[in-house]
């Protein structure tokens, strides 16, 4: 919410500076100029945010339409903090179904806490060093073991795991779940 209110206070202050400036071409592509830079900061966060979304999915990025910020006049930037912003809820609301949600939470209900960092098996589905290097090695540079990362992390680590070897690396608990 607080993120809305300095959006919206931001716009407002842009475009004062914009109806109040004097009406001399360098003034008014000086706030032009100021405020594409606000607005261009809006579409990076956006960006980035989807991007996340979309790296710890497995998907493939966005592309960019291959426009420079810097020489688009303000409604159109104002255009791609929307378009952004939409992508960017589109790809949270998609993380947060993974395919196999109930599969995992059964296989997590049954293996440990989502925060277990006893050696070898590291989270809530009990992944070993191998498994987290090869499923989700990005996170484990950045986050260390699996025990560091969210449980929304963790499930779709397993869920890039299951697209090529099923719930085989659950033997056990795979089977009471009867995933396998």
């Amino acid at each position: 919410m607080r993120r809305f209110i300095l959006a919206g206070a931001g716009l407002l202050a842009c475009c004062a500076c914009v109806a109040g400036a004097p009406h001399s071409a360098g003034a008014s592509e000086t706030s032009q100029q100021a405020a594409v830079a606000w607005l261009g900061k809006q579409v990076v966060s956006y960006q980035q945010a989807t991007w996340r979304w979309q790296r710890l999915m497995g998907v493939a990025r966005t592309p960019t339409a291959g426009r420079v910020l810097a020489e688009m006049s303000v409604p159109d930037v104002r255009g791609a903090v929307k378009l952004w912003k939409r992508r960017a809820l589109k790809a949270h609301r998609r993380a947060r179904r993974p395919p196999h949600l109930a599969a995992f939470l059964c296989i997590h209900r049954y293996e440990a806490g989502w925060t277990d960092g006893g050696a070898p098996f590291y989270g809530g589905l009990q992944m070993d060093l191998g498994f987290q290097q090869r499923y989700g090695g990005w996170l484990l540079r950045r986050k260390g073991t699996a025990d560091h990362w969210t449980p929304l992390e963790q499930i779709w680590t397993a869920e890039k795991a299951a697209r090529s070897r099923g719930f085989y690396p659950w033997p056990n608990t795979a089977r009471v779940c009867g995933l396998i």
